[in-house]
């Protein structure tokens, strides 16, 4: 899958950083450091935007070392850009953690994954199939009681 990206950042472009991974890091665009409080949410530019080609999305995800190390997260895990978005990609972040956390220009914010999609087309119907779950909801599924 080829991907058009415009690309205004001194950092570089995002790249695999070993064959087999299956996202690219994301730097924050910034000319200076941002603090984010705790329970804080920002919204981060990344100086990138991207053309996805139909039938792809591209999610955005947290970095799990940002996670653990900072207390770090993308809010709307994971974010959607669909293929006709043509803005700039920002990352929503938000401090989970109990301490005031910088985020430092250049620094890898979030990861982007490529996936495919499919569009669902409705059928409006009076009776569902029967499963063995049925309408058993959140936590029933091997549950024996």
């Amino acid at each position: 899958m080829k991907v058009k990206v415009k690309f205004h950042s001194i950092f570089e472009l995002p790249k695999y950083e070993t064959s087999l991974s299956a996202g690219m890091d994301i730097r924050a665009n910034m000319e200076t450091s941002v603090e984010l409080k705790p329970m804080e949410r920002k919204l981060i530019p990344t100086g990138m935007f991207i053309e996805i080609p139909e039938g792809y999305e591209c999610q955005v995800r947290p970095r799990s070392g940002l996670a653990l190390k900072k207390g770090i997260t993308v809010l709307n895990s994971p974010g959607t850009i669909d293929a006709d978005y043509r803005g700039e990609v920002g990352v929503i972040l938000v401090n989970l953690s109990t301490e005031i956390v910088v985020i430092e220009p250049g620094e890898r914010v979030a990861q982007l994954v490529f996936a495919r999609v499919e569009q669902a087309e409705w059928t409006v119907t009076d009776n569902l199939s029967q499963t063995k779950r049925g309408a058993g909801g959140f936590g029933s599924t091997g549950n024996k009681s």
